[in-house]
């Protein structure tokens, strides 16, 4: 993804040197009952498989057909070649897997993999006083030109990714900059790579693994890159670029030293998403990613095949020919052949035309029923994010009430039941089900209630009747001298008593307590969020709890408020329960602890949640009267895309904006262009709420990192936020990912991440909803291709059934 400038945020990296940045964020044109929490729900262990199995059609390299060309869709022509530039895309990537060295790809659970291909072996051979990674090549690995890869290339890649050399222009660099040398082994098959402090993901490295005729160089990284490469290593080579006709070709390499590629070629062809059910009913694709309508327009066209309907007959079923009768073909052709000239003039061309209609919804069933839908859940998932920077959403209790408010099961069910495919919500913002560091982290924020969302809103100081209240007096607040004064005039005045020098000293002394309390409140320990004074639930340090926490006032809270509002029982029921959830994960004290805190807290809570001077919300809340607080509305502005392929994401936008409303929050429903949705307003911050989507990783703790990473600010007063657009972020949450990053137990490192996990679940400013569904159309004898879920695909496998081990077309789940 590129860096964009924002106007209340800026997208950049730490470093001024380079970018950290995980793969781009999708967009689907395509993204809580506890109220006390005693620990995860689902333990310590992740999840064996994933919620979803491959469908790629898997068929023994023997029943494969040899030769044949495969046309592949693709979103576009790549600006680039080159994986490690920010305007790298799905497309770069996909010739990358193709054409250069994977040194480990994912298995079926998201699973770092060693390639034989190219590795005989890779181990941390020692770990003091250095972390040393020892590689040893498959003696037969060379690059297109014949030259063995070896050394030479290792160490170009890690100069030019270091992040060290500012003439080269990197997207990311993770991992690259812990790197302290890199030398040959006992022999040139032997690759020593020594870190300067210990890297948990180095497996992560060096995948894709470019010649030193590319890395070598700024130039040739920067420039030559963009539109050749000048040696390939895979069972493909690139052979062309088309980019007036949209096409890539991809050719079998003649010096592949291993199983070799089925296909003669591969053809990536431009097909906007929105096209592909025409390019698709044309016969011109044998494999592409669709949307739902597109799969059920071919699930339809195998119905009819199956019932033995032809294309003619399915046309006249449920095509256009679908509605007319009898009575109104007569009446057609009557009027067709009337002494009308005029009319039958116009009649004939609206015969014509739907004569047409139907010959190509005809032509185009018989050649859709060649086609299967294969299906599974894909590796990225589609999240809420909550923009904490400004507004009411700095207030964490105000995200939290939005997350609750939200039941995150049933909009799963509306994208993936009608699929037939799992619908179970994401538990972790860091792994899916089947990852190794997979857990269900969720109950540190909560399942859906809307009692427990009203009492956060109400402890927030949004209520119903709030936006018909004036603020408060200008430049006091609630429990301040001037305000308890003139109580306590008032009070003196009604019993015709004058306030004495008594009451002038209790008054004196509340104003010492209160100023004591703002003290208080503007202290921060090293686990506070990145606008000032924000703090994030479940962040506290161990042992620390807060009887009756108060919202900040200022820059740093969630408005320029006037009221201190009083604790009210749920509210801090589930204050002290996050914080005692907080403490368990950092201290392992465990849930019988986290119950005792929230039975204590219990016992002291009293008052409700109301601003000073007005009443407290009923017992059953006035659900017409929108809330507000100081004389303004509570409206958010939930920014979607308007895309033609986006119908989906604003169907769950629309569940979103009616389960909001339920509990009080108004939504102002935005809609925008695909192309400026992203680069305009999530990456700039222009949003409250929106829809969008992360691909999952092998390696969390170096590529989630930014996504989350707590926003700093700039001397010019904006934020650099990485990539973490929801701006929410703790020095705990990044003290967890760095320590998982540089532990080299993969089970501390796992416990670490899941950590951080439920720290990031109880901010609130990411809210998984759904793993998205992977819909691909492919052809029927099509075999080792389709939906390959977390997997990576094996290019060289992918080819045509033989002819007489077809038994005709597979059935579509």
């Amino acid at each position: 993804m590129s860096q964009i400038g924002a106007p209340r945020g800026r997208t950049c990296s730490r470093s001024p040197r380079s970018r950290t940045l995980r793969s781009v964020a999708t967009l689907t044109s395509a993204v809580l009952a506890v109220t006390v929490l005693a620990g995860c729900s689902s333990g310590d262990e992740a999840d064996e498989t994933p919620a979803a199995a491959q469908d790629n059609a898997p068929a023994a390299r023997d029943k494969v057909a040899d030769g044949g060309t495969l046309r592949w869709a693709v979103d576009a022509v790549p600006t680039t070649l080159n994986t490690f530039q920010a305007d790298a895309d799905g497309s770069t990537s996909r010739i990358a897997g193709a054409v250069l060295p994977s040194l480990y790809t994912l298995d079926e659970r998201g699973r770092p993999r060693l390639n034989e291909d190219y590795l005989e072996s890779a181990q941390v051979v020692e770990t003091e006083p250095k972390q040393v990674v020892l590689y040893k090549l498959n003696q037969q690995a060379v690059w297109s030109d014949g030259r063995e890869i070896g050394a030479p290339d290792f160490v170009a890649q890690w100069r030019a990714l270091s992040g060290r050399d500012t003439a080269y222009w990197t997207a990311r660099n993770s991992g690259y900059e812990r790197i302290e040398k890199i030398e040959r082994g006992k022999n040139d098959l032997e690759v020593r790579v020594t870190f300067s402090k210990p890297y948990a993901d180095w497996q992560s490295l060096f995948t894709p693994l470019y010649p030193k005729q590319v890395m070598g160089s700024p130039n040739s990284f920067n420039d030559g890159a963009r539109t050749t490469l000048k040696a390939t290593a895979g069972p493909f080579l690139l052979k062309s670029i088309d980019r007036k006709n949209g096409d890539v070709t991809l050719a079998r390499n003649p010096r592949w030293w291993g199983q070799p590629a089925k296909l003669d070629s591969v053809v990536l062809k431009a097909v906007p998403r929105a096209e592909r059910a025409a390019a698709l009913a044309a016969g011109t694709l044998d494999l592409a990613e669709i949307d739902r309508s597109t799969a059920e327009r071919i699930s339809l066209a195998l119905r009819d095949a199956r019932a033995g309907r032809s294309g003619a007959q399915a046309a006249l079923a449920h095509g256009p020919g679908s509605s007319i009768t009898p009575s109104k073909a007569l009446k057609s052709w009557a009027l067709a052949h009337g002494s009308d000239e005029e009319k039958a003039e116009e009649v004939q061309a609206a015969r014509e035309k739907n004569q047409k209609a139907i010959a190509e919804y005809a032509s185009a069933q018989d050649i859709l029923a060649k086609y299967v839908v294969r299906k599974s859940l894909e590796p990225a998932y589609t999240q809420l994010s909550l923009n904490g920077e400004s507004g009411p959403l700095a207030d964490e209790r105000v995200r939290r009430a939005v997350a609750r408010a939200i039941n995150r099961q049933e909009l799963a069910e509306s994208v993936l039941k009608p699929l037939g495919l799992p619908a179970r919500p994401p538990g972790s913002h860091l792994a899916l089900a089947g990852q190794a560091a997979y857990a269900d982290s969720s109950d540190a924020l909560g399942d859906q209630d809307t009692k427990e969302a009203r009492a956060l809103l109400a402890d927030a100081g949004w209520v119903p009747g709030g936006a018909e209240r004036k603020p408060a007096e200008a430049g006091t607040k609630a429990g301040s001298e001037a305000e308890k004064k003139n109580a306590a005039e008032k009070a003196a005045a009604e019993k015709g008593e004058k306030t004495g020098s008594t009451d002038a000293d209790s008054t004196k002394t509340d104003a010492t307590k209160s100023d004591a309390a703002k003290s208080d409140a503007k202290k921060k320990d090293s686990d506070t969020a990145s606008d000032e004074g924000l703090y994030i639930v479940g962040d506290d340090k161990p042992g620390e709890r807060r009887a009756a926490p108060a919202p900040v006032i200022g820059a740093g809270g969630p408005e320029n408020g006037t009221n201190i509002l009083a604790p009210a029982p749920a509210a801090a029921r589930q204050s002290a329960a996050l914080l005692a959830r907080a403490e368990s994960l950092d201290t392992g004290t465990g849930a019988a602890r986290a119950a005792q805190s929230v039975a204590r807290t219990d016992k002291g809570v009293a008052g409700a949640y109301a601003p000073r001077g007005t009443a407290a919300p009923v017992t059953a809340p006035d659900t017409a009267k929108a809330l507000g607080k100081d004389g303004k509305a509570l409206s958010l502005r939930f920014v979607l895309p308007s895309g033609p392929g986006s119908e989906s994401l604003r169907a769950v936008g629309d569940r979103i904006v009616r389960m909001l409303d339920a509990v009080g929050i108004r939504t102002e429903v935005t809609k925008v262009s695909d192309e400026s949705f992203f680069k305009d307003h999530i990456a700039s911050g222009d949003y409250d709420l929106a829809l969008y989507s992360w691909p999952a990783s092998a390696f969390p703790a170096t590529d989630a990192r930014p996504i989350f990473a707590k926003p700093e600010p700039a001397s010019d007063g904006s934020l650099l936020v990485e990539q973490n657009y929801s701006r929410v972020g703790t020095d705990r949450i990044d003290q967890l990912f760095d320590q998982a990053a540089g532990t080299l137990d993969e089970e501390e490192a796992r416990d670490l991440v899941r950590q951080a996990d439920a720290r990031i679940w109880a901010a609130a400013g990411s809210i998984p909803l759904y793993q998205r569904p992977q819909l691909v159309a492919a052809k029927a004898d099509l075999v080792n291709a389709g939906a390959w879920g977390l997997a990576a695909p094996r290019y060289q496998d992918i080819g045509f059934k033989k002819a007489h081990t077809s038994k005709g077309a597979e059935r579509n789940r």
